[in-house]
Formats: structure tokens, sequence, C-alpha cells
């Protein structure tokens, strides 16, 4: 998916809603545990009640990796799915990569030939040669950690070097590497007061948003200071979406928590 095709569909749903699925089985309704494949079982409920209210999916690998080779295989049969049934959805592997070479090569060929993503989640602090790899795959996009939303964050992202914060060196940095114009960042929603100064670095690059929801970041404040013409925000909410309820009705549940949110996005949009 082209950055032009995912503005349109914003456009078209009136919606920058990602939905991170990051499966816990110990919190998933206790009726699926009797599923062949109770990850994939939730999952597809999920993606069922929410399609038409998002744009974008967001597994974190982790939540599947934990569970061994079931696990994997439920996040492929995932991916499957939305690609089959919903091409227009934009998928995000949450996976957090980034090694020297040859190793980032087969991260990237793991994520965006084998699965199919349209985008992967990637560490930059190896610097150029740890990200180049994924940036090779020009019909994908690398989404670079640049200020993420948990406490700590502070313990190195924001310190001081030559007078200026790590992340607007890695920001800076990672616009001279081959192929960055398929570069996107993470910054979380609990950052919200940095995106002004985030925007005068990368103002046109797309923005994923984490912590809307569960962390208590505030939709308002990040549109306020990220967005840009061409939207250039994805918002992120998981376990505020996909644990709304715990019986029979979590969809249904999930559906609600989704709509929410999308009229918020609605009206900001006007």
């Amino acid at each position: 998916m082209t950055t032009q095709q995912l503005v349109a569909e914003i456009r078209k749903k009136k919606s920058f809603l990602c939905i991170g699925l990051d499966v816990d089985l110990n919190k998933i309704p206790t009726h699926l545990l009797t599923e062949e494949d109770p990850i994939f079982a939730f999952n597809k409920e999920i993606i069922d009640a929410t399609h038409h209210l998002c744009v974008a999916y967001k597994p974190n690998t982790a939540f599947y990796e934990a569970y061994g080779i079931k696990g994997w295989k439920a996040l492929e049969k995932t991916i499957q799915y939305i690609n089959t049934n919903h091409p227009e959805i934009f998928t995000i592997a949450d996976a957090k990569r980034g090694d020297i070479g040859n190793t980032s090569t087969m991260y990237a060929q793991a994520f965006f030939e084998d699965l199919a993503f349209d985008s992967v989640t990637v560490a930059p602090y190896m610097g150029k040669d740890s990200v180049e790899p994924f940036l090779a795959f020009e019909d994908k996009h690398t989404i670079l950690l640049a200020l993420t939303s948990n406490q700590g964050a502070f313990d190195f992202q924001t310190k001081l070097i030559d007078n200026k914060e790590v992340y607007k060196h890695v920001l800076e940095t990672s616009k001279t590497w081959k192929n960055a114009h398929n570069l996107m960042y993470v910054v979380g929603a609990t950052k919200a007061e940095y995106l002004a100064d985030i925007r005068r670095i990368t103002p046109n690059s797309f923005l994923l948003v984490p912590g809307v929801g569960a962390q208590g970041g505030n939709l308002q404040e990040v549109c306020k200071y990220g967005m840009t013409d061409d939207i250039g925000l994805l918002i992120n909410s998981s376990r505020g979406i996909i644990y709304a309820a715990n019986d029979s009705n979590f969809a249904k549940a999930a559906a609600s928590k989704a709509k929410e949110l999308q009229q918020q996005m609605e009206t900001i949009l006007k």
C-alpha cells in the first residue's frame, strides 16, 4: 500500500485508527479457548466487527511468538485473512527488529515477503546499516522508533547530545538514509508536547502514535500538534478496544469502542 492509498482510505472511512491485535490467552473470552486456534478465532471476530472503523491493524509479534509455532501460525492466518478479505487495510508488524546487515535483510524478508505485511517497526539504535535493509523493500514501509510512550523513554531518547535530544538526532539522521521516503515514525501519544518539534524535523512523514486509551494519551492534543494536510497520523489503540468485554459479546463491545474513537476522528477531520 502506498502512502497515497493510505490517505485515500483515511478520507473514505473518516478514520485514522489503528487497532493493535495484542492477543493474550489469559484475557480473551474463555469460550474461545476450546477453539482449535483461539488466537485466530479471537482476531477474526475482532476484524469482522471493526474493519470498517479502522485503516490499520498492528499485531505485536511478541504476543504470538510467546506461544511458539502455534502463535506464529495464528499470526500468519491473521494476516492472510486481512490481506484476502480486507486488502484496503494497512498492516503493521510491531516487531521492533533491528540488527546489522544480512540479519536485518532476513527480518525484512520474513515480514515483508513471507508474511506479506505492509510495514514493520524497527529500532534505530544500531544505525544506518541496520535499517536500510528494510528500506530496500521499496513497496513497503519501515516504521522507526523515534520517541516511545513508555516511562523508560526518558532513560535515553530525551538525553542531550550537543544540546539536542537523542530522538531528534535519530529523526534527522534517518532522513539521509537510502529510500528514507518510505520511513514512518513511532511517537507515543503520552509525549504529545514533543510533536511540534518532531513536525519541524519531519513535516510530512506518517507517525504511528500508540498510547491513546489505556495509556492515557489525548487524541485531541496529538492531532493539534501532529496532524498534517494529508493527516499524517495513525492512532493506535490495543487493550482499550480488543478487551472492552470478556464475554460472548466481546467483538460487539470492541466495535463500540472503535466507533467512539472513529467518531472523534471524523469530527477532527471536518
